[in-house]
């Protein structure tokens, strides 16, 4: 079935920028419905490479009340959405799974217009404990440390940045990485920092995110995690992995 994704890149281009519409969807979904979980949310995640980073402050969908979105998109937005076309069979089964996904309990949805996105999630931390976004899997990739939680939490267990390069090759495509902030340099007790998608390739780890900041704008991108790693702003990650 893969060797079929070229010849629909071809036929809708389109797909590669930030408007695909719910045709283009149903013919990706339809396409890529018997790879694994993994592998479709690594797909979907980048779709979005090079659309424009979302500077709304609460997000441009949760301003707009809705649930796509999708000319600009910020990191949490992004693995939403990757996770919610890689898991829907149809574009309406995807707006389904964001009402299931997107919150600790239920979206609530009515003409168009989710009702309820003050109880979404706000917190990559909260994503990872609720276990609708896969099992965490950060123990079994290699040795953690334990740091200063918040919000209720005595501490986290992450694995540190200099030890990165020594998990790469236990990631798989499809996995979420949550990146953790240093605790003295939070500004709303949050744990997660940022959050991304892996897409092996040809032998690399690649991270599949939004970067950007809400005053200055940016894009997604596609990058090698061990170069990002390297200098990124953070001081571990926390992994899950969707099956």
């Amino acid at each position: 079935m893969r060797a079929l994704l070229p010849f629909f890149l071809v036929l809708f281009p389109s797909v590669v920028s930030a408007f695909i519409s719910d045709d283009e969807i149903a013919v990706l979904q339809k396409a890529s419905a018997e790879w694994a979980l993994g592998e479709r949310i690594a797909f979907w995640a980048e779709q979005f490479v090079d659309t424009p980073y979302d500077t709304d402050p609460m997000g441009a969908y949760v301003t707009g009340k809705v649930i796509v979105a999708d000319d600009r998109v910020d990191c949490m937005y992004h693995v939403f959405r990757s996770v919610e076309l890689a898991k829907g069979k149809d574009p309406a089964d995807s707006l389904a799974a964001a009402l299931d996904l997107r919150f600790p309990s239920k979206g609530v949805a009515e003409s168009g217009q989710v009702l309820n996105y003050e109880d979404r999630f706000r917190y990559g931390e909260d994503m990872i404990e609720s276990g609708k976004w896969g099992k965490e899997i950060t123990s079994e990739m290699g040795e953690t440390v334990k740091i200063r939680g918040g919000r209720n939490r005595q501490y986290v267990a992450m694995i540190k940045k200099r030890d990165i390069p020594s998990v790469l090759s236990k990631l798989r495509n499809g996995d979420i990485v949550f990146f953790i902030k240093d605790p003295a340099k939070r500004s709303a007790d949050e744990i997660v920092g940022h959050m991304g998608i892996i897409k092996a390739e040809e032998g690399n780890i690649y991270l599949i995110s939004a970067f950007g900041q809400k005053d200055r704008g940016g894009k997604v991108k596609k990058v090698l995690f061990s170069e990002y790693s390297t200098g990124m702003p953070f001081v571990g990650i926390r992994v899950s992995r969707m099956e």
